[in-house]
């Protein structure tokens, strides 16, 4: 190996490697499945490792997730094409709610609400985990999904709607099951 190898091999490490939990996390949301998300996650690191000497610098968390966000739509356009076509229904879930907060700590908080947030479509999935999972800025996630930020904060608010709405939606389905 070079020593230019050598160096660019370091700072993969040092810049992108930190970030594999997130990227693991990123796929695991996006895919509802562990398996998929290893080799999904896997896949997208040996493509970042492979184009890092494209990377020149900036928010080395935002480029691999990118990367991963690709490759994870790749898949699913492989593998599930019927679930990336499929859009939240909201007269389905239509129902006034408090916020998917109060509503998530009404009850089996964890389970609903990995629940509700699986129901949703993919691209409202990648934006909630993104900010609220995995912490990203508005402008961190624009640069990841490649959308504008008015877009994403619309997005993430609308989101954020139909996972209330998913969570109310379980609540009643609880209730009805109990009585």
């Amino acid at each position: 190996m070079s020593e230019l190898e050598l160096a660019d091999r370091a700072r993969f490490e040092q810049l992108v490697l930190p970030h594999v939990d997130a990227a693991f996390n990123l796929a695991r949301w996006l895919l509802r499945g562990r398996a998929d998300a290893e080799d999904v996650a896997q896949e997208a690191l040996l493509r970042a490792c492979r184009f890092f000497r494209g990377f020149h610098g900036g928010d080395a968390r935002a480029w691999l997730l990118q990367i991963v966000r690709n490759t994870c739509y790749t898949w699913l356009e492989k593998n599930r094409p019927m679930e990336l076509s499929m859009e939240f229904d909201e007269e389905i879930h239509l129902q006034a709610c408090a916020t998917p907060e109060t509503l998530a700590i009404a009850g089996d908080d964890r389970e609903r609400l990995i629940l509700a947030l699986e129901t949703l479509p993919p691209r409202f999935r990648e934006i909630l985990v993104l900010r609220e999972l995995e912490g990203c800025s508005y402008k961190e996630i624009a640069a990841i999904t490649s959308i504008p930020i008015g877009t994403v904060m619309s997005s993430l608010s609308r989101a954020r709607r139909q996972l209330c709405s998913a969570l109310a939606n379980s609540s009643t389905k609880g209730a009805v099951r109990e009585v």
